[in-house]
């Protein structure tokens, strides 16, 4: 009786575990370069009169759009209406951006070498690569190597171990 009772415990020792082990490995490298890019807002002509005791001669007129001037502006005349009176007599203009006879750029090398400037411009310079670089060994050792400007590197590398 002994035996057999050493022999049921030894057995049941002896039954194997069971359990759901997921073990996951993520690694990534992650290389940008920033381009180079411009926004430009031209700037309209506008033209504004007022007045009182004032009679219109000849109509101000802005100019035609024709490509590479700005709208061109030509001022009336006026007399005044009642003579001795009071009277007031305001005329304005403000000449626009020239309008453009290409309205393209071209890019060199990831450079864009001449932007258009015009009443509100944000221009931005692209990145230079240089060095950028970046990889991850076997092991999960990171190795990144510094760009020029307008560059970023990020490596990262994820485990997860989930045992139930």
């Amino acid at each position: 009786m002994k035996k057999a009772l050493l022999l049921l415990t030894a057995s049941l020792l002896a039954v194997p575990v069971q359990a759901d082990i997921t073990h996951k490995i993520q690694s990534s490298v992650s290389l940008s370069v920033d381009g180079a890019g411009s926004v430009a807002i031209r700037q309209p002509s506008s033209m504004a009169v007022s007045g009182s005791n004032v009679t219109l001669g000849t109509v101000p007129v802005l100019g035609a759009n024709t490509p590479g001037t700005a709208v061109g502006y030509t001022p009336g005349s006026y007399s005044i209406t009642n003579a001795g009176d009071a009277f007031s007599y305001s005329e304005s203009y403000i000449g626009g951006d020239n309008t453009p006879s290409v309205l393209s750029t071209t890019v060199t090398a990831g450079v864009v070498p001449a932007l258009p400037i015009f009443g509100s411009t944000t221009s931005t310079s692209g990145g230079v690569a240089g060095t950028l670089g970046g990889s991850i060994d076997t092991g999960g050792a990171i190795s990144i190597t510094a760009g020029g400007a307008g560059t970023s590197a990020i490596g990262q590398v994820i485990q997860e171990l989930t045992i139930k």
